[in-house]
């Protein structure tokens, strides 16, 4: 490849995959609906960036087009490379063909979890010595998102299940902490993803996994398959669902030729990885900690950790719902898991894709017992702000789309400063 052009090249999975490329001396251009940090950054290291969608991005010397999952039919710049008869590959299939430049990938696919286990995989083979390549979906604390590694032994990634591309990779390792249907509206039912992750499995020369009906049903009959019985409820430092990630991530680290006890000891210098359990502000009022998670067993797991590591302390969840098609699918869930908070705040739905629902952060707010704010986020900051006096109160602000805007204007009335 000589020139490879990214339809909606600062999305989190397509930057560091233009990144690795511009590390081999492969020339990189995109484009974006915004110029977001990831495309300044693109652009600092060499990449053609343009704002919006146009076919006259795309150059008269580009060989190869790799475009977001989330790009229309109707995107100019993928009926120009289609009209030149271009090799067009969605971002996963592109994945897919960038990690054959490896001996042994290592994938990590499942409904949680992916960001935080490929990061500690990769985290923990670099302490080894294994030197690996990299990609992870997300920034990471201490360490870059991607990297192209020394050599060209492993490859460690995050494969997507929500497009289907995870079947695209054919892994040393592939390793599945969970499966539940989320995303199986966007690929034509439940039967379809289940299909999909049998796919994924079959294509793993080694599966590693965590027990469940649902993955034992999958999974039946794999040679190679190493079945963890039992998640820890601590290990190497960690506790509750971090346990269980980074212990998974130890295996498939020892799997891949790490000694166990210094693979437990890399474990134990956990990189964070940003917006997963992230401490962002401490006073003797309150601490504000973000989370990624939008999937009602995400959230539960994330309130079961707080209680944990926050005993006693009046708990304030502020949730975003993600997707009004997920909002939908599991209404009743995320009530009911909500209600664990001490006090619940709905935000408005981040769309994504999709612009309205049949329920939406009104409906959710009134089922879980909570209240429902809207404006801006310095309007919403203040709404919270008014609701929170003495001390001891945990704030949790949990969502995957821009909840995290939140977090500066809600620090500054309540901490006065972030840590």
């Amino acid at each position: 490849m000589k020139k490879v052009h990214f339809v909606g090249i600062g999305g989190a999975g397509m930057a560091p995959l233009a990144q690795l490329l511009l590390a081999r001396k492969v020339a990189v251009s995109g484009s974006d609906i915004e110029f977001n940090s990831k495309c300044q950054q693109l652009s600092q290291l060499g990449a053609e960036i343009f704002t919006g969608h146009k076919e006259t991005n795309l150059a008269g010397d580009v060989d190869i087009v790799v475009y977001t999952s989330a790009a229309a039919a109707d995107n100019p710049e993928l009926l120009e490379a289609r009209r030149r008869l271009l090799p067009c590959f969605r971002r996963g299939e592109f994945l897919a063909e960038y990690a054959k430049n490896y001996r042994r990938v290592i994938a990590v696919s499942g409904t949680h979890g992916k960001s935080s286990i490929s990061a500690l995989i990769a985290a923990i083979l670099c302490k080894c010595g294994k030197n690996p390549g990299f990609m992870i979906g997300a920034q990471i604390a201490g360490m870059p998102s991607c990297d192209n590694g020394i050599g060209d032994d492993i490859f460690v990634t995050e494969a997507d299940e929500s497009d289907g591309t995870h079947t695209a990779l054919t892994n040393f390792i592939g390793v599945v902490p969970n499966v539940e249907d989320d995303h199986a509206w966007s690929l034509g039912g439940v039967e379809v993803l289940d299909e999909n992750f049998r796919t994924f499995a079959r294509k793993s020369e080694i599966l590693l996994y965590y027990a469940s009906p649902k993955c034992d049903r999958l999974f039946a009959g794999h040679p190679h398959a190493v079945r963890l019985e039992q998640m820890p409820e601590s290990f190497a430092g960690s506790y509750g669902f971090q346990a269980a990630n980074s212990f998974l991530a130890c295996r498939a680290a020892e799997l891949a030729g790490c000694d166990e006890a210094a693979a437990v000891a890399a474990a134990g210098e956990y990189p964070q990885v940003k917006r997963r359990m992230t401490l962002h502000a401490s006073s003797p009022a309150c601490t504000i900690i973000e989370d990624y998670a939008h999937h009602p067993t995400e959230v539960a797991r994330s309130l079961e950790l707080l209680r944990l590591k926050y005993p006693g302390a009046k708990l304030t969840v502020i949730f975003q719902p993600h997707r009004y098609a997920r909002l939908e699918r599991y209404f009743d869930e995320f009530a009911e898991v909500l209600k664990a908070a001490d006090s619940t705040i709905i935000v408005p739905v981040f769309a994504a894709w999709c612009e309205s629902g049949s329920v939406g952060s009104c409906e959710l707010a009134a089922a879980c017992g909570g209240t429902a704010l809207d404006g801006s986020w310095e309007d919403i900051a203040s709404g919270v702000a008014a609701g929170i006096s003495g001390t001891g109160n945990v704030i949790a602000i949990l969502g995957a789309g821009d909840i995290e805007q939140l977090i500066a204007p809600l620090t500054a009335r309540l901490c006065g400063s972030a840590q």
